[in-house]
């Protein structure tokens, strides 16, 4: 009795993905949302940081440690801290209501933000013939007072998380202190931040950058 050949049978190709698959195919779509992630924490950073001045934020890194002694801090020496942050303090609250114009000969200058316009106070020419005619789109707005206030607040974060304003006001500070210093700066730094993104300032005064958006419509 003859035996025919047994054919096998074709097995299909096509298989379902594994798991190992499924989760390359997950991790390839992760970096994408990560680096958006980043990429806004980075925008919203840097509009943090032009809440402050960088001559405020200069002087305040070169002068702390000299006035605070490294930390160590006696009566005099901290009520000499104090009156510094007072003042720097007040230099972030007024430089919110300074503004910048380019004038005819293409250089760039500043001025104080008024009720009635802008005041142009290193203009060498008395007259302002070559500053632009119409100053009065650069008076004090609501928004104003908003950026001033939200400075000061970011100054105060900064300030609190810096050791040695901590170590001169609270040179050994209770476990209930700690923690605040610790957690108001943080929270005060990401309220400013998305305030500041909500409210976006567009004046450009003593020690913020010119964007060339601002200098074409001065």
């Amino acid at each position: 009795m003859s035996t025919s050949a047994v054919r096998q049978r074709p097995t299909s190709t096509s298989k379902q993905p594994s798991q190992k698959e499924e989760a390359t195919t997950a991790s390839a779509s992760a970096p994408s949302a990560s680096r958006w992630a980043v990429s806004q924490t980075l925008t919203s950073t840097a509009n943090l940081a032009n809440l402050l001045p960088t001559g405020t934020l200069l002087a305040f890194q070169l002068l702390t440690p000299l006035f605070t002694n490294n930390g160590v801090c006696d009566s005099v020496t901290r009520l000499l801290t104090l009156l510094l942050l007072l003042l720097l303090g007040l230099s972030c609250f007024l430089a919110c209501f300074t503004d910048s114009v380019k004038a005819s000969d293409g250089k760039v200058y500043h001025g104080l933000a008024t009720p009635t316009g802008l005041w142009v106070f290193d203009y060498p020419d008395g007259s302002g013939t070559g500053l632009p005619k119409d100053l009065r789109s650069y008076k004090i707005r609501p928004i104003d007072w908003v950026h001033s206030v939200l400075s000061v607040l970011v100054f105060s974060a900064v300030a609190l998380r810096d050791k040695n304003v901590v170590s001169c006001f609270y040179p050994r500070p209770q476990h209930e202190t700690q923690e605040v210093l610790d957690i108001v700066p943080v929270a005060i730094g990401l309220l400013c931040s998305l305030l500041f993104v909500v409210f976006p300032t567009t004046r450009h005064g003593i020690g913020y950058p010119l964007t060339p958006s601002t200098s074409s419509t001065s």
